[in-house]
């Protein structure tokens, strides 16, 4: 179990590098273009959507970054197990008779 959970650590740790790495370029990209990532930005249209593109790359980068730092680190969330029902068999209702139309000839 150890080895395991060395060996996922370890994985972490190289994908917290990787995406460190690519958040970094982002952040370095948009801040040295400004002024070409605006003026696209600004144009209209269909290149509204490229800000929530953006967005999008963005919160991928960092938080594949920031999960994989919280596994690296040992710390992962609680899983909890579902609920189990009781296997005690509910009381059925009873039948009532079905309803009949009575036609008098």
């Amino acid at each position: 179990m150890e080895a395991r959970s060395d060996a996922k650590k370890k994985k972490a740790l190289v994908k917290t590098a990787i995406f460190g790495a690519v958040s970094a370029v982002l952040y370095a990209a948009v801040f040295t273009h400004a002024n070409f990532i605006v003026h696209f930005f600004a144009k209209g249209g269909v290149y509204a959507a490229l800000p929530v593109a953006t967005v999008f790359v963005f919160s991928f980068a960092h938080g594949s970054f920031a999960s994989n730092l919280w596994s690296a680190l040992g710390i992962e969330a609680i899983t909890k197990q579902p609920a189990k029902r009781p296997t005690v068999a509910a009381p059925r209702p009873a039948q009532r008779p079905r309803p009949r139309v009575r036609m008098s000839v």
